[in-house]
């Protein structure tokens, strides 16, 4: 088996060398899809032998799905920077490779996620899985603009070791970060979205934080995991207040 690494990049030189160096040694090819960085993440990539290809970024699913294609191996092995394999995935992808080619068009990977510092182990981010390993002829993204899974034509396998990420770069980081969720997520949910009420502004969200903290234990995870819980609720309360912009013509910046 051939692999192709692919990891999608914009101003990533604080993680990216994490993430390409997990990975380097199971990539038979790199690539690294940019959407015009202008910090150092380009010489980080050169300096790990990746081919960068650069395009104006639209949504994840637009970006990935058009990188796909252009992978010059069958079976691709896509990370986002902030993600980077444990030594333990390490050693399970590299028994995978080497071994018979697998009848299954992909695979999932649990993440061990990690916020403020600390792993959080609850919250309802204890399930949270992706598929990282799959036939680049078999799978395409869904064209979403926000959280878009792999589509697979076949079975799709289950690997044991976790996938660790770290999405979190500052508060200021983080909220600008859910803010632009919120402006792409905006864009979904006005097709399936009716009438703006109470229930949207304030129920949701204080459901949402009661769904993380208590029933998916984030009162487990201490100061974290409520941190966590807020802003989940947080992002919800975003959401609708950037559909109401939108629908009054007055669209967030993604």
């Amino acid at each position: 088996m051939k692999w192709t690494l692919i990891v999608p990049t914009f101003n990533e030189e604080e993680v990216l060398a994490r993430c390409l160096a997990s990975a380097t040694a199971l990539a038979d090819e790199i690539l690294v899809v940019d959407s015009f960085s202008t910090d150092g993440t380009l010489a980080i990539a050169e300096k790990f032998g990746a081919k960068i290809l650069q395009r104006t970024y639209e949504n994840s699913a637009a970006q990935k799905n058009w990188a796909i294609p252009q992978a010059s191996h069958a079976w691709i092995l896509l990370l986002d920077a902030d993600e980077w394999l444990s030594p333990a995935l390490q050693h399970e992808l590299h028994q995978l490779k080497t071994a018979k080619e697998p009848s299954e068009a992909g695979f999932w990977m649990y993440r061990a996620n990690h916020f403020l510092g600390k792993r959080v182990r609850y919250s309802g981010w204890q399930g949270d899985k992706v598929i990282r390993l799959f036939k680049r002829d078999a799978c395409r993204y869904q064209e979403k603009h926000v959280h878009a899974e792999i589509e697979t034509h076949g079975a799709v396998g289950k690997l044991r070791s976790k996938l660790n990420h770290d999405t979190f770069k500052g508060i200021p980081a983080w909220e600008k970060k859910l803010r632009r969720y919120a402006a792409w997520q905006s864009r979904d949910y006005d097709r399936r979205t009716g009438a703006i009420t109470l229930y949207h502004w304030w129920l949701k969200p204080g459901f949402r934080f009661f769904k993380h903290f208590v029933l998916r234990g984030g009162l487990l995870d201490g100061w974290v995991g409520y941190k966590v819980s807020a802003y989940a609720a947080w992002a919800v309360r975003l959401r609708y207040e950037a559909l109401r912009d939108l629908r009054a013509g007055r669209p967030w910046e993604a």
